[in-house]
């Protein structure tokens, strides 16, 4: 008998929306904000909502329309142990999504470094894989490159950068002409109105301290 489906666990990068406290418009507002931003990476998104800190009056069924109404897709909550407020969340059409447990693992196994010579189209995404990524061309505006190391781009850089797409804090990001739409490490990011006008258009270096991204130039 031929199979028609199979289940794999599998592993994925979702946004994550901390809720401070129960004003669920102040937060909904807060990601319209970020979708008009940079609609090509938020809009449509999928996001978790962790509600550790919202206090215990949250309307579910509002909180998954606002995120909706937002432009994003809410896939489910977290933060929440309480199995009554779990109930009510999951009759809003949320998923229940846990931490995963803090294991002590041994160095990731990283794969020979992943090299593009070609330009990097708008709409194309390149994701190197427990490895690095060199860029030996241009990135286009609307192009996303995503790696779980580091990212090195040789021309001009006018699209997405994720490094340390897996949670690496140790990654970075070096390039040689910096006009992106957006900068990540490790789930950190800057839009393009986050970066200062003395780095735009140079050769810099990105990296992550006590989860806040530090840009510098790039010594020669």
């Amino acid at each position: 008998m031929t199979k028609s489906a199979e289940l794999k666990g599998s592993s994925f990068t979702l946004s994550a929306l901390h809720l401070v406290d129960g004003d669920i418009e102040k937060a909904t507002d807060f990601l319209k904000e970020k979708v008009n931003q940079a609609p090509n990476f938020f809009a449509a998104a999928p996001v978790v909502i962790d509600i550790s800190q919202a206090g215990d009056s949250i309307d579910f069924n509002t909180l998954k329309a606002g995120v909706q109404n937002a432009g994003m897709i809410p896939v489910g909550i977290s933060g929440c142990k309480d199995t009554h407020r779990q109930t009510q969340a999951k009759h809003a059409g949320f998923a229940i999504m846990n931490a995963a447990r803090q294991v002590k693992a041994s160095e990731p196994v990283m794969e020979p470094t992943k090299i593009i010579r070609t330009p990097v189209r708008s709409g194309q995404q390149i994701y190197a894989k427990n490895c690095d990524l060199v860029i030996m061309n241009h990135v286009s505006a609307g192009a996303e490159i995503i790696a779980d190391g580091c990212i090195h781009i040789y021309g001009t850089m006018r699209g997405r950068a994720i490094a340390g797409a897996s949670g690496q804090s140790q990654a970075r990001i070096f390039c040689q002409n910096l006009q992106s739409e957006l900068i990540s490490i490790a789930g950190n990011y800057w839009l393009s109105d986050k970066i200062q006008d003395e780095f735009w258009g140079k050769g810099v270096v990105i990296s992550l301290a006590e989860n806040n991204l530090n840009i510098e130039h790039l010594a020669l």
